[in-house]
């Protein structure tokens, strides 16, 4: 890509795949056709995809119509092999519906991203307090249970997204009630809850700090539309941002992204709340923000790299705290190639803007290391090529086409990773 261009124009938000990936493995919980819409076209559908049709389901992904249709079968396998596993962390959400419906699940322990360490005791722990027994063994976590699960409390010691989704799916056909306390509040798992609901779940507190299930004999298969990505959504904000743009972001809800946005507010953008959407607008050089990420709703962890990009070239210094993943401060060694001045220490990242950034050769370690990487090209003189691009290809759908829409010179090129 070649820098220096503003980005100016509409460009259209598709459904979360933080979000659609757990939907697919909702599936599972009800035999018979569910359909998802408002899709996204990333690679990690396709690989959640053939994981479901190994587990005996057929999958059909319509990228025309952003949508994937699930037939579930009445006897599943329970086994998710290592070798699609280790591809993507999410495929560990297929443990809580596996358990729920064969009373056995046995998935490889995940990959995906090299952020930082996301153990599994809290999934572990949840699924026990069911009536499960549940061991790490040759590389599987093994969980069974002697019939169906029984409710109980269950306390989490941190609002854990994916152990969150784990104990909510096997619980939902539970014999009993089940309360999950300190849960994940993010709208990927309100999404969930009103998807489980559709299909006849039980379920109180949806947006709160507290989940209070009331198990079902059994679920139905239902149509969802897939949430919209605010990650992706605020992507592109930081995109206007920091190319001086203006970008208006169809489907992004402005209520999912309010600290995020407040931030580009303080950086110097206007942001313009729409009726089907946000517009995002930067006149001149932003002015430097700090960022500490926090569960939601605090500020996202996974829009920490493109706000360090924007930084990297903001008037003044920030600090960024981050609390979530000790590993996301990987990229930053790649952003120094592009002339940015980022010392990190611990947890913590002093960024000190500087007027211009330079075009070099950087390599995208995870999915959104590699939109920081991006943005920062943008704005970066000369020509800087990304490679690991396969990583952006996880979360970012039609991200070139977008780009070059709004007046980006970029190009895709098929050449060995470094």
């Amino acid at each position: 890509m070649v820098g220096g261009c503003r980005l100016e124009g509409r460009v259209q938000v598709t459904g979360a795949k933080n979000s659609v990936l757990k939907l697919m493995a909702a599936a599972l919980l009800a035999e018979g056709t569910t359909t998802l819409l408002n899709v996204p076209d990333i690679l990690d559908v396709e690989i959640m995809g053939e994981l479901l049709r190994r587990l005996g389901c057929t999958v059909e992904h319509r990228v025309e119509a952003s949508s994937v249709t699930i037939e579930v079968p009445a006897t599943l396998d329970h086994r998710a092999d290592y070798d699609l596993v280790r591809r993507m962390r999410a495929s560990i959400c297929v443990l809580g519906p596996l358990l729920a419906r064969c009373q056995a699940a046995d998935v490889a322990l995940p990959g995906g991203d090299n952020i930082g360490s996301r153990g599994l005791d809290m999934h572990i722990e949840g699924l026990i307090r069911l009536g499960a027994t549940a061991v790490n063994e040759h590389g599987y976590l093994i969980a069974s249970s002697q019939g169906r699960l029984t409710g109980g409390e269950i306390s989490l010691d941190f609002p854990s997204v994916g152990a969150t989704e784990t104990i909510l799916m096997a619980a939902v056909t539970a014999d009993g009630r089940t309360v999950i306390d300190n849960v994940a509040r993010e709208p990927e798992i309100v999404d969930i809850c009103e998807m489980l609901v559709a299909m006849g779940a039980r379920v109180a507190g949806i947006g709160t700090s507290t989940l209070v299930i009331d198990g079902v004999e059994s679920l139905h298969p239902v149509t969802h539309v897939t949430v919209a990505d605010r990650i992706v959504a605020g992507t592109w904000a930081v995109a206007a941002a920091i190319t001086r743009g203006d970008i208006t972001i169809m489907g992004a809800r402005a209520e999912h992204l309010q600290i995020a946005l407040e931030k580009l507010v303080i950086a110097g953008a206007r942001v313009d709340e729409l009726p089907d959407g946000i517009r995002v607008r930067m006149d001149a050089r932003p002015q430097a923000v700090d960022i500490v990420t926090l569960p939601y709703p605090g500020f996202p962890t996974d829009l920490q790299p493109q706000f360090i990009a924007l930084n990297a070239i903001a008037d003044g210094a920030a600090l960024v705290t981050e609390n979530l993943f000790e590993a996301r401060f990987r990229f930053v060694q790649e952003l120094a190639r592009l002339g940015a001045d980022v010392r990190t220490d611990g947890h913590h990242a002093l960024v000190r803007g500087r007027p211009r950034l330079s075009g070099a050769p950087v390599e995208a370690t995870d999915i959104r290391a590699g939109a920081g990487l991006v943005l920062a090209g943008l704005v970066a003189e000369g020509t800087t090529t990304i490679y690991g691009v396969s990583h952006i290809d996880r979360g970012y759908c039609g991200l070139i086409p977008d780009l070059v829409r709004l007046g980006a010179r970029i190009t895709r090129q098929h050449e060995p990773e470094l």
